[in-house]
């Protein structure tokens, strides 16, 4: 139920009936928004069949992938992923303070969700991994538990360096943080009497993602959660889940080749180098998507 955006920013005026979105759900802006003096670029991904088009800023880029979950959970990564590059287009401080512009286009975009859609997002929304590229400067935004990596060259090697970090009850400040706001920490297990739910010890991803702690109410088995933040889940809100993203800052040079923005769909069952190695075979990125599909 995810979905992905990339993006050259660049204010477009609105189209005519401010409803014409692409069918194909990677939305750089509308063709009728490109002036007729810039150029349009398209990239296929064979992966999934489909074309990409941007147009825009050479130097300003945004990239993300929004992972849906729940009932609604791919009408909520639909809506943050283009409320959210809209909201960042439309600040002007973008370019000055990008960490400000991001913490504030999260925030509006999960009160966008929460009141002024016709989605319920009680117990659905998004995660959300963007990178935002301006010039020789990379920001990376992070709303859950799907990740960005940076490839570093050292030498021979290429090196997998992380730029988030997953946000999710294994960590010790994310789950005090919610148990500090009314939510119980416990797996399924410990939910259904099977495991002591006094041992508040689950050893890390690797070796427990197969029954992860996650929230709960106090008073219920609900919303069971396995994340700590995201856009959406108003039930889960209110024992600590928000929306506000961890914004890491990277200067980019020669020894970074590349940088990978993917869901836990891939981080669940691959280290981060051991995609970065992955990556690193192919001098085009397309020719991995073919020998992955």
């Amino acid at each position: 139920m995810g979905c992905i955006q990339a993006k050259c920013c660049r204010r477009y005026p609105s189209s005519s009936d401010g409803d014409d979105k692409d069918e194909s759900g990677l939305y750089p802006g509308q063709n009728t928004h490109i002036p007729a003096n810039m150029s349009l670029d398209v990239v296929d991904v064979p992966s999934h069949n489909f074309s990409l088009s941007y147009s825009g800023n050479p130097n300003v880029h945004f990239f993300g992938v929004f992972d849906g979950h729940g009932l609604c959970g791919t009408q909520c990564s639909n809506f943050v992923k283009d409320r959210l590059v809209e909201k960042l287009m439309d600040d002007a401080a973008l370019l000055d303070d990008p960490i400000k512009a991001y913490s504030a286009a999260f925030l509006a975009t999960n009160d966008e969700l929460h009141h002024n859609s016709d989605i319920d997002d009680s117990m659905s929304g998004t995660t959300a991994i963007t990178a935002l590229v301006i010039g020789d400067k990379l920001y990376v935004a992070n709303v859950g538990d799907s990740r960005a990596v940076l490839a570093v060259k050292e030498g021979n090697r290429v090196v997998a360096q992380d730029l988030s970090c997953d946000q999710t009850p294994f960590r010790k400040d994310e789950c005090e943080r919610v148990k500090g706001c009314g939510a119980r920490v416990l797996s399924v297990d410990q939910v259904e009497g099977l495991k002591d739910p006094r041992i508040q010890s689950w050893g890390d991803e690797e070796t427990e993602g197969g029954d992860p702690p996650r929230l709960w109410v106090q008073d219920g088995m609900y919303p069971g959660t396995a994340f700590t933040r995201s856009v959406g889940d108003s039930t889960a809100e209110k024992i600590g889940v928000v929306a506000d993203p961890e914004v890491s800052t990277v200067q980019l040079t020669p020894n970074h080749p590349f940088f990978v923005v993917a869901s836990d769909g891939v981080f669940e069952f691959l280290s981060s180098q051991t995609v970065v190695d992955m990556v690193n075979k192919y001098a085009d990125p397309g020719c991995l998507c073919c020998h992955c599909r």
